[in-house]
């Protein structure tokens, strides 16, 4: 049986300037391979050992990498080991072992190396455990609760948009001119888009006003002063007040705001008038004057109209008109204004901060200091390095271990 537990402790860290000396070598073995695994072990655990064993990462790939969070590979050590080479370089959405010389053992034994790599944690768990603390920031990410509400909001107005139905209740069509020639009619499946429109449009106006509240927080979340953000009952007394309130106090409760946002202001005005509009839509208060729509004489139980109504106001005019589909893009704008506003209330700086974090899906912040931050694009890159074999158009479940690898510049997929 092969002793995994002797390579392990066999592998060396060699100076880089000795893995291109390798790679020149015009004798070297040209066998390679790549194993690549996920979480059999923590990548936080085997970047711990490694740096706990050997020091810095050693591999070429350190120096090709921008100095930031987005790249292809984040760190790379390489050791030699009597047949040739071998790396460990860790990715955005896995690791991946390459070898390079004579294989060092069968893949299907890549488990048993990393167990083997696992007991070999106790002898440096002191070292390892050091690192991770005095080395390593521990950051939580988490979603950006206004951008999560925005982003949900613009897929129901695509979906709206891609209905393609008339803006204005007036433009509503005549029902007779569904129906062709043959008898057949249109006007089954012009009411299922009706209805598909009414809906989105009660999903739409219940989260507007719910994303400038989204807004409202993040911006508490990020400005908050110190001393009332380490006082948690001031935090959370703070955060429960009613909105208008929230708005009002953002001068005194944040940092950034060198005068107070003007509640009195017709942009705050339109939104408080918003809120209330959603309230009643989302509450199913019986506010007669939201909700009429009509007006009508009786002469004992004889009806006399004042004025006569198609069909379709009658109908799907009636129900698109009680949730404000024809003043649904204007409530949009009202949002975006009342944002723009807040955002003059603050210094140019910290506003221009401010606005970036709003942009992102993903946030990250440091649990130990508060701090928040931005830890990665918007999309995380990946690319695999294929075998000849399958660049030739054999696919296959992994990688061969026999063989030259194909260029790096034949990777394919992007995330």
């Amino acid at each position: 049986m092969y002793d995994f537990d002797a390579f392990i402790k066999s592998l060396k860290s060699i100076h880089p300037k000795h893995i291109l000396e390798f790679f020149e070598e015009k004798s070297r073995p040209k066998r390679g391979g790549i194993w690549r695994f996920t979480n059999e072990i923590k990548p936080v655990d085997l970047y711990c050992y490694f740096g706990a064993r050997f020091g810095r990462p050693n591999g070429l790939q350190n120096f090709f990498r921008s100095d930031d969070s987005d790249n292809l590979i984040h760190w790379e050590w390489v050791f030699e080991y009597e047949g040739g080479l071998i790396s460990f370089q860790g990715m955005n959405f896995r690791t991946e072992l390459m070898w390079f010389g004579i294989s060092p053992f069968a893949q299907s034994e890549v488990s048993n190396f990393l167990a083997a790599i696992k007991r070999d944690f106790v002898n440096y768990g002191r070292e390892m455990a050091q690192l991770r603390k005095d080395v390593l920031e521990k950051w939580v990410e988490f979603v950006n609760p206004y951008q999560r509400i925005k982003a949900s909001v613009d897929g129901l107005l695509e979906d709206l948009a891609g209905l393609e139905l008339p803006t204005e209740l007036s433009s509503l069509p005549d029902p007779f001119s569904l129906v062709d020639g043959n008898g057949e009619t249109a006007l089954t499946e012009t009411l299922k888009k009706y209805a598909r429109a009414r809906g989105l449009c009660f999903g739409i106006r219940s989260m507007i006003p719910v994303m400038a509240e989204a807004f409202v927080n993040l911006v508490l979340f990020v400005l908050m002063r110190p001393e009332l953000r380490s006082d948690k009952r001031m935090r959370d007394h703070i955060i429960r007040q009613p909105i208008d309130i929230r708005i009002k106090s953002l001068h005194m409760h944040c940092i950034g705001f060198p005068r107070a946002v003007d509640y009195a202001s017709d942009v705050c005005r339109a939104y408080h008038t918003l809120v209330n509009e959603r309230n009643d839509l989302l509450h199913g208060n019986v506010a007669i004057e939201k909700l009429r729509f009509n007006e009508v004489h009786f002469h004992g139980k004889v009806p006399v109209f004042i004025q006569y109504k198609g069909i379709w106001e009658r109908s799907i005019g009636v129900d698109l008109h009680s949730v404000g589909y024809s003043g649904l893009h204007n409530e949009v704008k009202v949002v975006g204004d009342l944002i723009d506003y807040v955002l003059t209330c603050l210094d140019e700086p910290i506003a221009q901060q401010v606005k970036r974090v709003l942009e992102e899906r993903d946030l990250g912040l440091n649990e130990a200091n508060g701090r928040l931050g931005i830890l990665f694009p918007g999309a995380l890159v990946d690319f695999r390095v294929v075998t000849q074999s399958e660049s030739a158009g054999i696919e296959k479940s992994a990688p061969t271990d026999t063989g030259e690898s194909a260029p790096p510049d034949q990777g394919k997929g992007k995330a």
